[in-house]
């Protein structure tokens, strides 16, 4: 009965939103032109359950590109207007239309030079009707059985609300290192923000010895070192192999006398590689790839010579994984 019940909510949401889908057209196109060409800013507006969606497409909006924020109806009409300048766009939200707190503040929003985008669910309403232009919000049926609780309304006004700020991110360009800058706090801030140039080890820390360097030597770099690594150079510099700690174990297992054979011997040719000005993440997302732990750095694409290391280990501590 319980998952009987979990599915049928789910399918008329997911209903809901193929309508939604099916109506989208040129005034849904014109809304997202109008908020593009306006001075101002965006201002969301609505009570209830709307309001609370509200909430979240105004921070949507504010953190991909679109300046916003939301507007409480009931506070707006106690002094809170103020915040409304000519050249904003207020997108009113209710699934009556008649939500008296939002209808009582039209008149004033028209007063104040701003652009009004009704998001209603019944366009004969007087929301609906007051608007620049009306976005259709409309459900066929709430998920709630006995028709009263916002379920299926409140999944379609939040996706179009979402609709919108996608659709105002591509059209601005928007890139990752955008939505960065407004996101410079705790995991995220760190998976956007933070280069591999900025976590590396480099100079004295680097590990390189020369392919004619004897084992002996080379395990006291990997030692020294302590990433249980070491990158192996030619004599010009260029990176040409790799030996870790794991393939000294797997040496000694086929009882070799390693100690005195040159590093090349003992090397992995054709390492990884990472340029020093890609992200944290992405050194992260190839050391998954490969199954390794560790990855040279290199200045740019065309470089031979390593300019660092990074290591699993300097991303666990930065936050990264």
């Amino acid at each position: 009965m319980i998952l009987e019940e979990a599915k049928r909510v789910i399918r008329v949401e997911a209903e809901a939103l193929r309508n939604l889908e099916s109506s989208i057209d040129g005034t849904f196109e014109r809304a997202v032109e109008m908020i593009l060409e306006a001075p101002g800013r965006v201002v969301v507006t609505g009570m209830g359950k709307s309001g609370l969606v509200g909430q979240k497409i105004a921070s949507t909006m504010a953190s991909t590109g679109t300046p916003a924020f939301f507007l409480h109806p009931a506070e707006g009409i106690h002094g809170d207007l103020g915040m409304i300048m000519k050249g904003d766009v207020v997108i009113a939200i209710s699934n009556s239309g008649e939500t008296e707190e939002v209808i009582r503040i039209l008149p004033i929003i028209k007063r104040l030079g701003a652009s009004l985008i009704a998001m209603a669910g019944n366009p004969n309403s007087t929301l609906a009707k007051s608007g620049d232009l009306f976005l259709d919000i409309s459900v066929k049926e709430e998920a709630c059985p006995l028709g009263l609780a916002p379920t299926a309304s409140t999944t379609v006004t939040l996706a179009m609300g979402d609709a919108i700020a996608v659709a105002l991110l591509v059209s601005r360009g928007f890139k990752a290192e955008d939505f960065a800058l407004f996101h410079p706090g705790g995991a995220l801030g760190k998976k956007l923000l933070l280069k591999v140039e900025n976590v590396m080890h480099a100079g004295d820390n680097l590990p390189l010895v020369k392919a004619d360097t004897l084992m002996r030597e080379a395990l006291f770099t990997i030692t020294s070192k302590g990433l249980g690594i070491t990158g192996v150079t030619d004599d010009d510099g260029a990176l040409v192999g790799v030996i870790t700690d794991g393939d000294l174990r797997r040496a000694l297992g086929k009882g070799l006398d390693i100690i005195n054979l040159p590093a090349s011997e003992l090397m992995k040719t054709k390492p990884k590689r990472i340029r020093s000005d890609e992200l944290a993440a992405r050194a992260l997302q190839q050391m998954e790839q490969y199954s390794i732990t560790s990855l040279f750095v290199f200045a740019d694409d065309d470089s031979m010579a390593p300019v660092g290391i990074v290591h699993l280990h300097d991303l666990l501590k930065a936050g990264i994984a």
